[in-house]
């Protein structure tokens, strides 16, 4: 129960009483072990429309090692592309962007970079890209919102990959 004490200019006191735990104390269990994220040290140019997603997963992914090329548009991730002299081992992009989409501009990446890996995201679920025609079924896609866990997961299992 709750006692409440008021005198007006000087204030209110409120006293709660709470009835007291008569059963077993049980041991707190032990925290489960964290398991280290994986890391890499690969270039990935990351393509994303939104600008806070963009610097939220960008630091993410440097943090995890990797050394990140970030871009806004389609546009802008060709260009880079261009420009980059030596190789980008992954393009990490939302796949539904004004102007293109992430399927075309990984088709386009493909002039530059022959060899990149892609890896799409989006807060679309896959089923619903792929029923879209967006995307084609069994490529490697990661759900928005993600953990940097379950991005330090996807990216290694695609750099890995034969995709």
């Amino acid at each position: 129960f709750i006692n409440v004490y008021s005198e007006p200019g000087l204030g209110t006191t409120f006293k709660i009483f709470l009835p007291r735990y008569v059963g077993e104390i049980v041991q707190a269990e032990k925290e489960d072990i964290v398991e280290p994220l994986l890391r890499g040290n690969e270039v990935i140019l990351l393509v994303e429309d939104e600008p806070t997603i963009l610097e939220m997963t960008s630091i993410m992914l440097e943090n995890l090692g990797y050394t990140v090329l970030t871009a806004v548009t389609p546009g802008e991730a060709i260009r880079l592309a261009g420009e980059h002299n030596s190789q980008i081992d992954l393009l990490l992009t939302d796949v539904v962007m004004p102007g293109m989409n992430g399927r075309d501009l990984a088709q386009n990446m493909m002039r530059f970079h022959p060899g990149i890996k892609h890896l799409f995201m989006s807060g679309y679920t896959a089923d619903i890209i792929a029923h879209q025609d967006v995307l084609d079924d069994g490529v490697n896609f990661i759900q928005k919102p993600f953990s940097g866990k379950s991005l330090a997961d996807k990216v290694r299992e695609v750099l890995k990959g034969n995709h």
